[in-house]
């Protein structure tokens, strides 16, 4: 069985050299490489959806704010498809492993990711992190990223659809102050909604700023701890998978 370790990335520390002084920071630089860093990223995102590609593997990005419940939600995703499909997790944070022990309780594999400083994972993490991981034949890739609802949103990692998590606990306005992450998500989990009784928070106006800014974002109104939407969200999975497996399109693919 392969490994489930921790991979731990740090950035590179620059050498300075007294004759040698670094290039201005003046803003044209700065553009120019972040577009070097994109570009790089998109390549290798373009060779991990190759191996997905290949191995007939349906691969989520799960993305949202600290604390919107994505690991709980996942682990209840992870229990009620056991036995039904191939599964396996990357978990990133900036430390611990605790996220990924938690996957791993439920039986299934997970790699840990450490960013370090990093707030998001990138597609050469997501590479690494592959060798780690058995095969998934037909089966479904999550990739839970660093909760943070900026940096995420440029960083392809070769996935079939981001899916963004927005929990009932935050406010409303989260699509529009984030427009970024709403519009490159394929599916919004609209997350704990069994406390919807007791919050002021208003759940049409979310989808209805979700949509102004994807208009075609589909979205799942779910609960971990009621099972509300799970239904819905597990026949989701699984119809991507399928059509992983008989290398169809996926509806709605949006990275």
């Amino acid at each position: 069985m392969a490994s489930t370790g921790r991979l731990v990335f740090r950035p590179h520390q620059q050498q300075h050299h007294h004759h040698d002084p670094a290039p201005p920071d003046t803003p044209t630089r700065r553009i120019q490489i972040e577009q070097n860093i994109l570009a790089r990223n998109d390549a290798l995102a373009a060779d991990n959806r190759a191996f997905f590609a290949g191995c007939n593997t349906f691969a989520l990005n799960l993305v949202s704010s600290p604390g919107s419940g994505k690991t709980t939600l996942l682990v209840r995703t992870l229990s009620a498809l056991k036995g039904q499909v191939a599964m396996a997790v990357i978990e990133g944070d900036q430390q611990t492993d605790n996220d990924a022990e938690r996957i791993r309780a439920t039986g299934i594999p997970a790699v840990q990711i450490n960013t370090g400083k990093g707030c998001h994972l990138d597609a050469q993490m997501v590479g690494h992190a592959l060798d780690d991981l058995p095969p998934l034949d037909g089966g479904v890739l999550f990739i839970e990223n660093v909760g943070n609802l900026v940096c995420p949103a440029s960083f392809d990692l070769g996935e079939a659809h981001k899916v963004v998590i927005l929990s009932v606990t935050e406010g409303e306005d989260k699509p529009l102050k984030y427009p970024d992450m709403f519009r490159a998500a394929g599916l919004m989990l609209l997350n704990k909604c069994d406390l919807l009784p007791y919050l002021a928070f208003d759940a049409d106006l979310a989808i209805e700023y979700a949509h102004r800014i994807n208009p075609g974002l589909q979205v799942i109104r779910i609960s971990a701890t009621s099972g509300e939407g799970m239904a819905e969200w597990l026949e989701w999975i699984k119809d991507g998978c399928r059509n992983a497996a008989a290398k169809q399109p996926v509806a709605g693919t949006n990275v």
